[in-house]
């Protein structure tokens, strides 16, 4: 009898295609280097966030007690229509009684809106108050030349502003001070009369608390609280970032006067 042959069954394997995915991932790096990404992100918003300390506001609560009120603006506002501004506009069922206008930034940096709304709100008999955001990037008598350079105080106006919301971690609180008190310096000897100093409630007790600066007047923007917390004077309280009024598009900064009208015009230039 025939012997049975033994028949060997040979079993290919065939690798699987990889997909997309697959071809993608051998050439990405591994997950150390992602961990360390993640690290320095997180330490860069830590540097970001210790040296920028800004209001957050959770929700506009208006001040009780205060009958003078009046906004801030800039180009962020776009094109303001000043007339409904004058005649229908309404802070906490009170008129607008003064504005703040953005005039400069840095060395360099001219406002566009600036020369309008400043001629319109004196047209609409509106008091007028114009400010300068501060730039570590140039000097500060560079900074008071450029100021002075396009701003003109008419009668009526209230002190030129120093917003400052800022310190770059490069720059020791001991130049910071200095540099503040250059720029308020150089504009009171040239315009005769204090600047405000503008800054967060945060921001002025981390780093503007001395008493070289409280013989400036200032204006705190303090969001979403029934008072100001800080204890020394104040004579502008920006109360809330999301305003909103006939005459304006999207969101504006609404301010009070800590005083009546009265005080308000000898305040003025």
């Amino acid at each position: 009898m025939p012997k049975k042959r033994t028949v060997r069954r040979v079993t290919y394997h065939r690798k699987k295609k990889r997909g997309w995915w697959g071809r993608l991932h051998q050439y990405l790096p591994g997950w150390t280097f992602w961990l360390g990404g993640f690290l320095m992100v997180a330490l860069f918003w830590y540097v970001w966030k210790s040296n920028s300390t800004v209001e957050v506001e959770t929700k506009t609560v208006y001040p009780k007690g205060y009958t003078v009120y009046g906004i801030d603006v800039s180009r962020y506002q776009g094109d303001i229509n000043w007339e409904l501004i004058c005649n229908k506009a309404r802070i906490n069922e009170q008129p607008v009684r003064f504005a703040f206008i953005k005039a400069t930034e840095g060395a360099d940096k001219l406002d566009p809106k600036y020369e309008f709304n400043y001629q319109q709100a004196r047209f609409y008999n509106i008091r007028r108050g114009v400010y300068h955001f501060y730039s570590f990037k140039s000097s500060p008598k560079e900074q008071a030349d450029f100021f002075i350079k396009h701003v003109t105080l008419n009668e009526g106006d209230l002190p030129p502003v120093l917003d400052v919301e800022k310190r770059p971690a490069d720059v020791t609180p001991e130049k910071f001070k200095w540099c503040i008190m250059e720029w308020m310096s150089l504009i009171e000897k040239h315009y005769g009369v204090k600047p405000i100093l503008y800054t967060y409630y945060s921001f002025k007790m981390q780093y503007l608390d001395d008493v070289i600066f409280d013989r400036y007047p200032y204006w705190i923007a303090h969001y979403g609280v029934d008072e100001v917390a800080y204890k020394g004077p104040w004579c502008f309280w920006q109360f809330s970032e999301r305003g909103e009024m006939p005459g304006i598009k999207g969101p504006v900064d609404l301010n009070v006067f800590n005083g009546s009208i009265d005080d308000l015009k000898q305040m003025s230039h």
